[in-house]
């Protein structure tokens, strides 16, 4: 990827679901730039195309409309420059966690030793020593979220797609991977694409937050958030001045959303 490039670029994207006799309208001339090593948060209500977003950016649905470039390439399918990490972290329970972590590589033919001891390496930075050996059942559902994040960077990719990876995670948990997924994406200098329904979420861990508008999605708001509340990190930005003020001019914009489907 040239340096002058930006990481995504979502260029007057929309999608039309048919099925049968109905046509769905779910994105409608969507557009933003995501510039390398940026991290930014996509918010809005259920059903305004948030995840069928990702799933274009992502190569896996082609748009009925407008283009998706990832380091100045047109997207045209999944490609290696891409991960996906969802809310199920999907591990094989047949495997051990370290053959998870190499999966990726294992089935491009790629997969060396030294690819094994640096999945080792990077688990051990996830608080995660003396667990390669073991099966997904033997741990925590915090745990195993950490091993899918591992397995996704383990392929190398430039941009990674987090589709509510912690939502299924009680609070405490939730705020710890929060940190250690913020804290590791900014050493290895990745850019970041997050879909949540959390505003606090998508203000503690990013540089942006963009609103998309209720069905069909459209660009409402694109929002940076201030450099004191970036540098904090997602564990003490919830304290710092201004992270209220911001996450109430987000949800009221939530709030103008649903007052316009209300009935007059």
């Amino acid at each position: 990827m040239r340096e002058r490039d930006p990481a995504v670029r979502v260029e007057h994207i929309s999608h039309v679901y048919v099925s049968g006799k109905s046509a769905f309208l779910a994105l409608e001339h969507v557009g933003f730039t995501l510039a390398a090593g940026q991290f930014a948060s996509l918010v809005g209500p259920s059903g305004c195309g948030k995840t069928t977003l990702l799933s274009i950016i992502a190569g896996l649905i082609e748009p009925t409309a407008g283009t998706v470039e990832i380091g100045g390439k047109r997207v045209t399918g999944p490609s290696r420059q891409v991960g996906y990490m969802l809310q199920s972290d999907y591990l094989f329970p047949w495997r051990t966690i370290l053959d998870n972590c190499v999966i990726g590589l294992e089935v491009s033919g790629r997969v060396t030793d030294a690819h094994r001891s640096e999945a080792v390496r990077l688990l051990g930075e996830m608080g995660l020593n003396d667990v390669a050996g073991k099966y997904p059942h033997q741990l925590s559902g915090g745990m195993r979220q950490r091993v899918a994040l591992v397995r996704t960077l383990m392929t190398s990719p430039e941009l990674l797609l987090l589709d509510e990876p912690f939502s299924a995670l009680d609070y405490q948990t939730k705020l710890t991977l929060e940190e250690q997924v913020s804290g590791t994406l900014k050493a290895w200098r990745k850019s970041a694409l997050l879909v949540t329904h959390d505003i606090a979420e998508a203000i503690a861990m990013s540089d942006r937050v963009i609103v998309l508008d209720r069905g069909p999605g459209r660009v409402r708001r694109d929002i940076a958030v201030p450099d004191s509340i970036r540098a904090a990190g997602p564990l003490k930005a919830r304290e710092m001045p201004g992270f209220h003020k911001l996450f109430n001019e987000i949800w009221n914009e939530f709030e103008e959303m649903e007052a316009k489907e209300e009935p007059s």
